[in-house]
């Protein structure tokens, strides 16, 4: 593959990096939210709601999760192939967890479920692309 067409498609594989390194800010966020925060004033607990986690478990799990998913994007751009592997796998189960929060805030949940669906194409498809340069 010459160069120009390499170029023309790192941008893609690039994107999925980027947007995965975003998103992982923002869950970190929401979890040093959750664990330090007040938790009346940034979330509410309703009953007749089926949530799985308390309050401390969510945050640890999107602290973890957002580090594991900032690096990923991370070592993504760096080139490490099997950066592309957990990038998938990180970002589908970003998606599906996005699920439970579709009937409280339906428009974020489908925009991060969109960029989800983009970045698993940005890296199964032009992945590559940063390991050839």
């Amino acid at each position: 593959m010459s160069d120009t067409q390499q170029s023309r498609w790192t941008g893609w594989a690039v994107f999925g990096g980027i947007v995965m390194i975003i998103a992982g800010a923002f869950d970190v966020v929401y979890g040093l939210a959750a664990l330090i925060g007040p938790s009346s004033t940034y979330f509410l607990t309703e009953t007749g709601n089926l949530w799985l986690f308390d309050i401390t478990a969510w945050g640890w799990w999107h602290l973890i999760f957002g580090v594991l998913m900032a690096l990923a994007g991370v070592f993504l751009l760096r080139g490490a192939t099997w950066a592309r592997a957990v990038a998938v796998v990180l970002v589908s189960i970003n998606a599906v967890s996005q699920l439970a929060t579709l009937p409280y805030q339906p428009l974020w949940a489908l925009a991060i479920i969109a960029l989800d669906l983009l970045v698993i194409y940005a890296v199964v498809v032009h992945g590559r692309e940063l390991t050839d340069k």
